[in-house]
């Protein structure tokens, strides 16, 4: 394990979270979603269980979010979720490790950040995982998390509402966020993911809700299944429903590595 923090386009610090530099089965990098961090639950399965199938596994904290990079959150935007991601993978083509092509994972904002990379590089990736992904800002639009706040958001200029995995927390950002994400869209261009895809989503999701997976997962041509988790919210945290998880994406990495 090796922890070090690199600069982003920005000049800012990225904290980036290598394990298993010696395994020879591949390449993947794991990312967090608005407001996360790389060692939250869910991210570490994912990421373990790369390592468990003996990938070198690649998680960071973005910019802009509550891990230990540089930034604020009220500054977080789906560009530089995305920038970084391009940032970390462009720092890791100067590694002994790097291995291409590798394997995409990532939850939420990370997840539609992982599965634009792909739309654009799709002959650098084996495999693509975006969970309960942000599929279009137009569709976030819709959700009861953001629908009922639209409006205030707008004219206030700010959203606040409580963290999901940290209920001590109040999260606030600016309409910018908005306005930036209603900019990406994973739709358009989702028949270029002909690699393998894994979606999962919990079916007590109000963020990122089975309809818009199913839309995603329609979309797509290549290889692809698509799981809901009974009982689970946006955010896995439930022991449960984190083993069920690790059981498909354990089974879903044999049947494509």
């Amino acid at each position: 394990m090796n922890t070090l923090f690199i600069k982003n386009r920005k000049g800012q610090k990225v904290s980036v979270l290598v394990e298993g530099e010696d395994n020879t089965a591949g390449l993947a990098f794991v990312m967090h979603g608005l407001g996360g961090w790389k060692e939250q639950p869910h991210i570490q399965t994912f990421s373990n269980t790369f390592l468990e199938n003996g990938f070198t596994s690649v998680r960071f904290d973005t910019t802009n979010t509550y891990g230990e990079s540089e930034g604020n959150y009220e500054e977080a935007t789906t560009t530089n979720y995305y920038e970084d991601l391009e940032d970390v993978i462009l720092w890791t083509k100067g590694q002994s490790w790097y291995k291409e092509p590798f394997w995409l994972a990532g939850h939420s904002l990370g997840g539609i950040c992982t599965a634009l990379y792909a739309e654009k590089h799709l002959e650098r990736i084996v495999g693509l995982a975006p969970i309960s992904a942000v599929v279009s800002g137009n569709l976030s639009a819709t959700t009861p998390k953001y629908a009922v706040a639209m409006n205030t958001w707008e004219k206030t200029g700010w959203f606040e509402y409580r963290s999901s995995s940290d209920s001590g927390r109040m999260k606030r950002l600016p309409w910018s966020h908005m306005v930036d994400r209603l900019t990406y869209d994973l739709l358009p261009e989702a028949h270029k993911l002909t690699m393998p895809v894994l979606l999962i989503v919990g079916d007590q999701d109000d963020s990122t809700p089975s309809e818009h997976q199913k839309m995603l997962f329609d979309a797509i041509v290549g290889p692809k299944e698509m799981h809901i988790i009974k009982g689970a919210p946006h955010t896995f945290v439930d022991p449960k429903h984190l083993e069920e998880i690790k059981t498909l994406f354990d089974r879903w990495i044999k049947k494509y590595a």
